[in-house]
């Protein structure tokens, strides 16, 4: 089970922290998937690029949860 950090006295969930590591991966991701084309290949670019961030926070949370 994922557990609360404390940070200045407030619980964080771990979920925020996971959140906060899948942003950055998702704008190097989406940065280099432009230039390469790769959103003129699907039919709703906003629709894979939010599907593309719930795969990264989702396999983050996965692969590194207890």
């Amino acid at each position: 089970m994922l557990r609360e950090f404390a940070i200045s006295g407030a619980l964080a969930p771990s979920v925020l922290f996971y959140l906060l590591a899948s942003v950055p991966l998702f704008l190097v991701i989406d940065r280099i998937a432009w230039p390469l084309g790769f959103y003129r290949l699907v039919w709703h670019p906003p629709l894979v690029r939010l599907a593309l961030f719930a795969c990264l926070f989702s396999g983050l949370v996965l692969f590194t949860g207890r």
